[in-house]
């Protein structure tokens, strides 16, 4: 009896550890900073009303991950999760493609942590005219041998803010 229950114990710790070795279609897209902020980008653009890559996006996040952007009706800095950040873009990409894409990057670099200042561009049409811009600060963690995003915050453009030459592209 003892026996058959150590064999027992034994494969179901082996088939508990394979389940959990087998590796994420999205494995790729967080073993370096510049694949994260690459697919990150990736995962919001496309066409109207077309489906976006949630999936892959919360592999890309920490679960405790949260956005923020400054709401100027509001006036005032607006914090969500990333399940309300993907159902406010499903309600805005319903309606107008969205392609947004990296012009510049900075990164910094310290223990398990990583502060990027990411400047972008966003066409409400694939190959279209630039609409806005503005900067995307994104905090990174590296945890289980891998890199999440645990935080973005967004500020755009505007006539009053331009984005510094510091910022703007290379």
């Amino acid at each position: 009896m003892r026996n058959l229950l150590f064999i027992l114990i034994t494969i179901f710790i082996m088939a508990a550890n394979i389940l959990h070795a087998q590796p994420s279609a999205y494995e790729n897209d967080v073993r370096t900073i510049d694949a994260l902020i690459k697919a990150s980008y990736e995962v919001v653009s496309g066409e109207k009303g077309a489906t976006r890559q949630w999936e892959r996006d919360h592999y890309l996040h920490h679960p405790k991950a949260v956005y923020s952007f400054f709401d100027k009706e509001q006036k005032k800095q607006v914090t969500m999760t990333l399940a309300e950040f993907h159902q406010a873009t499903d309600e805005m990409v319903f309606y107008t493609a969205f392609y947004e894409s990296e012009v510049n990057r900075e990164v910094r670099v310290f223990g398990n942590i990583a502060q990027v200042w990411s400047t972008y561009e966003t066409r409400l049409e694939k190959g279209g005219r630039v609409e806005r811009r503005g900067i995307n600060s994104i905090q990174l963690v590296f945890e289980n041998n891998r890199w999440y995003i645990i935080s973005w915050t967004f500020c755009g453009e505007s006539e009053q803010q331009r984005i510094p030459i510091t910022f703007d592209r290379n």
